[in-house]
């Protein structure tokens, strides 16, 4: 009984002990086996210690050679952290005092450098919208940093802004021709000679162009000025050498603008409307009427001028078919020769006198249509204004350009036309008295004749 609780208390030592060797070796079969088997693992047991506490014994003299390496390390440190402590408290006080010396000594300095940034926020939206930048593309990207900085330009920042200010300068006293892009009304790129009139205009084939600082490119505009411009630029751009004539905008855009805005004649005719292409229909017919009654007034004065002095009577025109008469009725009395005489005379009459009243209805009817779309005008103007406010004035300019246009066309008419009808009545009138004056003559050489034939 006493051998198996050794046994038994043996394997547990074994087992505690973490006997690895155990499980390569058989099992002992004995309590002598087993004994020897302890005895063996003890021996080799004390030695693994002996062996630990040895490589320990060495290094707990490396450990106390390493603290002692640490404890030096941290006493520099912490005489490395007061020292700067102390250097970070004199700053601490000095900051102050350094503040008030940098303020006192930059004096004038401070006020440049705000005057440096505000030139040069200034000339970067000027050189963005500038005509030379077409030529010239990207000068104002150094000036954003300049305008932007918070610190005092140096001395190659300032020599960047006088330079760009000096090129602005002298590129807006040149006439300069240069190869770019043209973005035509139809949205195509092409590539075309331009030809840059200093910072005022550009131009391009006989046509004004734009500058989009946005997309940084030249654009034709949609729609040109009137046709004289365009000559003057025609000419202009054949010119090599010398002084040529040429319709620049000095304002750099805004003139150009205002005669773009402005309606082409063809343009105010379509502002009046109905009534004001009525107006011009009965204008060119009254001076068509006009035209013809001239004309025909001028070849019966000639054809009459060539029967006076003439024996015999040309048929052909209003005298000779009066003398006619009067070579038709040669021994009539003289008042029967008067009668006759002014019949004949009032049949003239009424072919010299054609076309005259209906002249001076429509000299008199021009303005009353004039008038008719001046109400008509004022009555779409009413009816927007109704309907929509008086706040935005451009839904009342049809009407009231309707209004304005039909009135100026309505007195355009009327006024030459009323001169003209007093031409045309002048005229005929003169005409109507040679005939009254030629069959006087008639009748008092014909009464002389009778009477010196009675005597």
């Amino acid at each position: 009984m006493k051998r198996a609780i050794c046994f038994g208390l043996a394997s547990l030592l074994l087992v505690g002990t973490g006997w690895v060797a155990g499980a390569q070796e058989p099992k002992a079969k004995s309590l002598d086996q087993l004994l020897k088997q302890v005895r063996g693992q003890r021996a080799k047991e004390r030695a693994a210690n002996a062996a630990r506490e040895s490589e320990f014994r060495q290094k707990k003299a490396q450990q106390q050679a390493l603290l002692a390496d640490a404890r030096v390390k941290r006493d520099a440190a912490v005489a490395k952290s007061e020292e700067l402590e102390a250097v970070f408290e004199q700053n601490e006080n000095e900051i102050p005092e350094l503040q008030e010396t940098l303020r006192n000594r930059l004096g004038t300095l401070g006020e440049l450098f705000g005057v440096v940034r505000q030139v040069a926020g200034d000339t970067r939206g000027f050189l963005e919208s500038s005509l030379v930048s077409a030529q010239l593309p990207g000068r104002a990207d150094g000036l954003d940093k300049l305008a932007e900085s918070k610190e005092l330009p140096t001395v190659e920042e300032l020599e960047e802004l006088w330079f760009t200010l000096q090129e602005e300068m002298t590129e807006s006293g040149k006439v300069s021709r240069f190869p770019s892009l043209v973005v035509s009304v139809d949205g195509d790129e092409v590539q075309a000679e331009v030809l840059r009139v200093g910072p005022f205009n550009v131009v391009s084939d006989g046509r004004y162009l734009q500058y989009l600082p946005e997309t940084g490119k030249l654009t034709e505009l949609a729609r040109q000025p009137a046709g004289r411009h365009l000559d003057s630029v025609a000419r202009f751009e054949g010119t090599q050498s010398g002084i040529g004539g040429f319709s620049l905008d000095p304002s750099r855009g805004t003139i150009l603008s205002l005669l773009i805005r402005t309606p082409s004649f063809t343009e105010r005719l379509q502002q009046g409307g109905l009534v004001g292409y009525v107006i011009i229909g009965l204008g060119i017919v009254g001076l068509a009427l006009v035209a013809e009654r001239l004309m025909s007034l001028g070849i019966v004065g000639r054809k009459i001028k060539a029967q006076i002095g003439q024996e015999k009577a040309d048929p052909g025109n209003p005298l000779g078919r009066i003398l006619a008469v009067y070579q038709a009725n040669p021994k009539v009395d003289v008042e029967t020769l008067e009668l006759k005489l002014d019949e004949a005379i009032l049949k003239e009459t009424p072919a010299l006198e054609r076309g005259n009243v209906m002249i001076k209805v429509l000299s008199a009817v021009a303005p009353l249509l004039g008038l008719l779309g001046t109400v008509t005008g004022m009555i779409a103007t009413f009816q927007a204004i109704t309907l929509f406010g008086t706040g935005d004035p451009k839904l009342m300019a049809g009407g009231i350009s309707t209004a304005l246009v039909t009135t100026v066309l309505g007195l355009v008419m009327a006024i030459p036309l009323l001169l003209l009808h007093s031409v045309v009545a002048g005229r005929s009138k003169s005409l109507i008295q040679v005939l009254e004056q030629q069959s006087a003559g008639v009748v008092a050489t014909h009464a002389e004749r009778l009477h010196s034939g009675g005597a």
